[in-house]
């Protein structure tokens, strides 16, 4: 991965008019007609970026990087490589390891990971409870003050189910400007549960997973948020019902946010009739009434985010019967095309509101100085360029994660990453890592063949 000036012309920051940027020392150095004539513009690497949406570098909140303890699904160094793909440079892994993520010592060893490789800052999650059991509050004051300075805790995976256990957290973590991430799913009524509870499920003899098992606990937690004035998070929003709470306790000014994932903006329960368990996740698909309330959530501000959740798993895992097999779908490398079909293309949301749902607001939730900042001079080069005319069709074959389990296989996505830059390094050029001695073309010599 090199590190160098570059020189992005005639790219259209958050979709505006075309411009050029100039790239130097890790920060953008220039905007508009000056930066071709500015000094630090000599001898750069010439970017030609007709076309080209630039939006500041993407930031999830919820990534599985499987790493330690199941790195034949994914390790740190394959999920952030995927990350970068995907136009991300910032993500935040999720707890559920081996062993968890409920010490400083095992943060800081998720964090040192993410640096060592390089391709994007990795910011772990710290977990809630002692081993994601639900009985005993972690180290949280000790994984907020390590080197990874954790500002996100969330035993994701699992529901904080015990209100007093939840109620605590939300208190601890208001000394240092934490966050509770809560996966919203009350444990007796879902026991068994496969997939939506509803007419699919009915027809086709699946154990039904209903709507208010994550509401009941949605509505719980706002409560108690707002009972203790503290930050809460509530991932992977799925239903109507959902949206309707949170729409609701924004109006009471709780300080409370919401993320919807890809997979939850444009599929269904419908896919379930085939029993592929590619199509298994949890919160599962629901239905269309459901994910045009989750559109119209996010499309105007009810919902904050998109995260991906992005889960990889192995083909023993996933590749079995329906009940037999693991919950979770991969989605780094296809979150901003789908965002792009199932919100810009339908007109529903700008480029504008793509950066901050996929980059802006999530950097501000999970406490990221340096992410989802300003196209501007003197801010940290962390972008993407996106080419929004291409299609693509996903191959979950040729991604970089170390998982295959895509819900998209084979469908027909808009827009392609053409390049990320983390600190004014391409960690991606041409669509393609900066890793790879056959791409070598993409880091040296004066203009990028894009």
């Amino acid at each position: 991965m090199t590190t160098a000036t570059y020189l992005l012309r005639a790219v259209a920051p958050l979709g505006g008019d075309p411009v050029d940027v100039l790239l130097a020392d890790g920060v953008i150095a220039a905007t508009g007609p000056g930066a071709a004539a500015h000094p630090a513009a000599a001898g750069a690497h010439v970017v030609e970026g007709a076309g080209l949406v630039l939006l500041p570098g993407l930031v999830d909140l919820h990534t599985h990087l499987r790493e330690p303890g199941r790195e034949d699904a994914e390790t740190i160094a394959s999920g952030t490589r995927a990350a970068a793909l995907g136009g991300f440079t910032a993500v935040h892994a999720m707890a559920n390891t081996t062993p968890t993520q409920d010490t400083a010592g095992v943060v800081e060893q998720v964090w040192r990971l993410g640096r060592d490789a390089g391709w994007v800052d990795v910011r772990p999650v710290g977990a809630v409870s002692v081993g994601l059991a639900g009985e005993h509050l972690a180290e949280l004051g000790a994984m907020a003050g390590s080197a990874a300075r954790v500002r996100v805790f969330s035993d994701d995976g699992r529901c904080v189910h015990d209100p007093v256990l939840m109620r605590r957290a939300l208190e601890y973590v208001k000394a240092f400007d934490g966050v509770v991430a809560q996966h919203a799913q009350e444990p007796r009524l879902t026991e068994g549960a496969q997939m939506h509870e509803g007419v699919v499920s009915a027809q086709i003899g699946l154990a039904g997973w209903p709507a208010v098992a994550e509401e009941a606990i949605v509505a719980r937690d706002v409560l108690l948020a707002e009972h203790v004035g503290s930050r809460l998070h509530v991932c992977h929003l799925s239903t109507a019902g959902s949206v309707e709470i949170i729409r609701w306790a924004k109006s009471r000014g709780i300080q409370v946010t919401a993320e919807a994932t890809p997979h939850h903006l444009l599929l269904t329960d419908e896919l379930a009739r085939g029993y592929d368990p590619v199509f298994k996740v949890n919160p599962p698909l629901r239905t269309a009434a459901d994910v045009e309330a989750v559109r119209a959530g996010l499309a105007d501000g009810t919902i904050d985010i998109v995260a991906t959740d992005h889960a990889p798993h192995t083909r023993e895992d996933k590749d079995c019967e329906w009940a037999a097999a693991a919950f979770g779908m991969t989605g780094l490398e296809t979150a901003l095309s789908v965002v792009q079909q199932a919100m810009v293309d339908t007109g529903r949301m700008t480029w504008a509101d793509v950066a901050r749902v996929l980059s802006t607001t999530p950097a501000t939730i999970g406490r990221v100085a340096d992410h989802g900042r300003p196209v501007a001079v003197g801010e940290p080069a962390n972008l993407v360029l996106v080419d929004p005319t291409a299609q693509r069709v996903v191959d979950p074959h040729a991604q970089a994660t170390a998982s295959v389990n895509s819900p998209l296989a084979g469908r027909t996505l808009p827009g392609r990453i053409v390049a990320t830059f983390l600190r004014g390094r391409a960690t991606v050029l041409g669509g393609r890592p900066q890793d790879d001695p056959a791409d070598a073309r993409f880091a040296v010599g004066r203009t990028a063949a894009l």
